[in-house]
């Protein structure tokens, strides 16, 4: 059996990696239970508890048998008997939810561009992020927007997922959402698009010349390399604040690559399966020195929360801002017969020092709320750093060698 790449991601619109899986022979029919069993055995050979939760997981590979006649019939039930083992993360992908993360990590989407959360009391659909360039900037949408409809539809209590159901079609037809913010109630009318999705960005102030880059997400195939450009276009800057606020993960090698970047050496994560323990060690070739400061929040997730640990737990960078998710465990994806899929869990990780920030999070050095305030602190953090060191900077022709690996 082929895997699929493993991912450390919080999905609130739906975040993932694909391989190969070994399907039937040529010419051999799928039976709608075979659906249903490939995905149980998938489950009992791959989960990361042996115990299953406490489920007994033989008991479920006939128990709906009977009850399954089509795809539909089997789409049901491996949502029934995935849901059993009580993982949120563990769970079904339907054919359009598997292309559209597929979609993602080819850092590409049809859409109007933006991500979703729900307020505490899960009544309110917050708009958290609106992509630079995308539709729903053009039709002047803002970060912090409340949606209250979508296409007439009451949008209150409705989840992320079932919003961008209600959202997604096809290129250039368009979605009407009612937006509420302290100043207004309004309407817009928003025409779907492709858009190509940046998973780094970054800006020079000049005048403290300071480096910021936000990683939006780790999901995209670029987002290592996008980074290191980040890097590049900064090299003289004195030092670098890194934005991870709001960001819910992806794939697990790209927290691994960015952390290779900035760390001279140590561990970066350990890994526990029920196949063993692996520990991911730096190469000790970091692509800067430059001294940093990293952002964090309560929605910055798993593989966000690999990378902040990593650089905190080696003494590489002062974490500022508040606790994070607590996601510590890692995902694979296995395509089932016909176009579906399944996320399991197949693992949980420990930080460098050792700590399982699972339903925990990631403990910043300083921790402050307000975003303002949040950039304000870390700013001067790193200034102080800034004086009491003598950075060594990067050059060009480092980093072009660096980039070259």
């Amino acid at each position: 059996m082929s895997k699929w790449k493993r991912i450390a991601s919080f999905l609130m619109l739906a975040f993932v990696a694909a391989t190969n899986l070994t399907l039937p022979a040529m010419g051999h029919r799928v039976q709608p239970v075979d659906i249903y069993h490939r995905a149980w055995q998938l489950v009992r050979d791959n989960y990361y508890d042996a115990n299953f939760n406490g489920r007994n997981w033989s008991e479920l590979e006939h128990k709906f048998d009977s009850q399954i006649k089509t795809t539909a019939d089997a789409h049901k039930y491996v949502k029934v008997m995935l849901e059993s083992l009580n993982d949120p993360y563990t769970r079904f992908l339907d054919p359009r939810a598997f292309q559209d993360e597929n979609d993602a990590i080819d850092a590409r989407i049809v859409g109007i561009g933006i991500n979703l959360t729900q307020s505490k009391d899960l009544q309110r659909l917050i708009i958290n992020r609106v992509i630079e360039g995308g539709p729903a900037e053009q039709s002047g949408v803002k970060s912090n927007d409340e949606i209250a409809a979508i296409d007439g539809f009451n949008a209150t209590g409705m989840t992320p997922d079932q919003a961008a159901d209600r959202i997604r079609g096809k290129a250039g037809t368009p979605v009407q959402l009612t937006l509420r913010n302290s100043k207004e109630v309004k309407t817009v009318n928003i025409v779907r698009q492709q858009i190509q999705i940046k998973a780094a960005t970054w800006r020079l102030d000049k005048s403290t010349n300071i480096g910021y880059i936000t990683l939006h997400t780790f999901i995209s195939n670029d987002a290592a390399a996008e980074f290191k450009e980040a890097l590049r276009n900064l090299a003289k800057a004195d030092g670098l604040i890194i934005d991870l606020r709001d960001n819910p993960g992806g794939l697990l090698s790209n927290a691994l690559d960015i952390a290779n970047m900035l760390l001279e050496g140590g561990a970066i994560v350990s890994t526990i399966s029920r196949h063993g323990r692996h520990t991911d060690i730096a190469d000790g070739s970091p692509v800067t020195h430059q001294p940093i400061v990293i952002l964090v929040d309560n929605e910055s997730a798993s593989a966000s929360e690999i990378l902040a640990s990593a650089l905190k737990d080696n003494g590489r960078a002062i974490i500022v801002g508040e606790k994070t998710y607590g996601k510590g465990l890692v995902q694979e994806i296995n395509r089932l017969p016909g176009g579906a899929a399944v996320h399991i869990t197949v693992s949980r990780y420990l930080t460098p020092s050792g700590l399982d920030i699972n339903k925990v999070g990631v403990i910043p050095d300083i921790t402050i709320t307000g975003k303002g305030e949040q950039e304000r602190v870390a700013r001067e953090c790193l200034k102080e750093k800034i004086a009491s060191l003598k950075p060594i900077r990067t050059s060009s022709r480092e980093l072009d060698l660096a980039l070259t690996k």
